[in-house]
């Protein structure tokens, strides 16, 4: 019985109207969660550049001595 109760759920969950409802319920969450992160995802983006950029210094400090 339990297997038959979750083989059901995990067929109901495989339809597309139900995917859609899902969706619809937890766009506000993940905007608001997105929103929050923002910041940080822009800073780590600019420090990613950064280190790319004084990693490339370093290599050409390196080549030019």
């Amino acid at each position: 019985m339990q297997i038959s109760f979750l083989q059901k759920c995990l067929d109901m969950l495989q339809e597309r109207e139900v995917q859609d409802k899902i969706l619809l319920f937890m766009r506000p969450f993940i905007n608001c969660i997105l929103d929050e992160i923002y910041p940080y995802i822009y800073l780590s983006i600019l420090l990613v550049f950064v280190c790319f950029f004084l990693i490339v210094a370093i290599f050409y400090i390196l080549i030019k001595k």
